[in-house]
This record gives structure tokens, sequence and C-alpha cells, in this order.
């Protein structure tokens, strides 16, 4: 099965390096970035937390998925999953219990791509 290999390689290696670019951007053109989360930019400290949380969320989400796939340690996933499958619970929590907006647009890619990484961790061959 070395197409399908191949295939969920790819489709593990598209949202790795989007998120790797929504870091980067988060680090140097903050204000382009922020409206694709429905968020504003704060001022000052909170302005700060802003920046460095959300660039190494997605810096670091993005570097272990590249990392299990350049590596082929399938450890490097579970960060990444972790990342994902707690954001996606922040948010229906968020909602829940504090009047937020339930934001489907972003619980949903979050759940597909943890799930695409379950996937992976489990088909794609582990490095000797």
């Amino acid at each position: 099965m070395p197409i399908t290999q191949n295939a969920l390689r790819v489709l593990v290696l598209v949202p790795a390096l989007l998120f790797i670019v929504t870091g980067v951007r988060w680090l140097i053109a903050p204000a382009g970035v922020a409206p694709m989360l429905g968020l504003t930019l704060e001022e000052g400290i909170g302005l700060s937390s802003q920046i460095g949380d959300l660039a190494g969320f997605f810096l670091t989400l993005g570097a272990c998925m590249l990392i299990a796939l350049i590596s082929g340690r399938r450890l490097w996933y579970y960060p990444a999953i972790m990342l994902l499958a707690f954001a996606a619970v922040g948010r229906v929590l968020a909602w829940l219990l504090h009047d937020a907006a339930l934001a489907l647009q972003l619980i949903a890619p979050e759940v597909i791509i943890a799930l695409l990484l379950l996937v992976a961790a489990r088909y794609l061959p582990e490095a000797d």
C-alpha cells in the first residue's frame, strides 16, 4: 500500500505546513491572522499573550507533525493530537459554560485533523 501511505503523508503534510505558516504569521503579521480565529488584537500584555501563545500553539502543532513525518516516529503525532483535541474541547466548554459562540467552523477541522493524525499514527510505518 505505498500509494495509500504516500497519500496519508500528504494529508498530514498539508495541514502541518499550514499550521507553521499560521504560527509564523502570528509572529510577523498578527493583524492579518487574528480575524481567521474570530479575534481582535489586544494591547500591551494581552497582545504579548496572544502573539506568544498562538504562535507557540501553531508552531508546536506543525513542528510535531513534521517531525513525525520526517523521523517516522509515531510518538510525535500525539502532542499534536492532544493540542487539537484540547482546543476543540475547550471551545465546546466555552460555549457550554461561558456563553461563547459555538465555533463549529473551528472545531470541525480540529477534530478532523486530530482523527487524521490518529490514523497516521496507526497506519504509517514506524522507523527502525
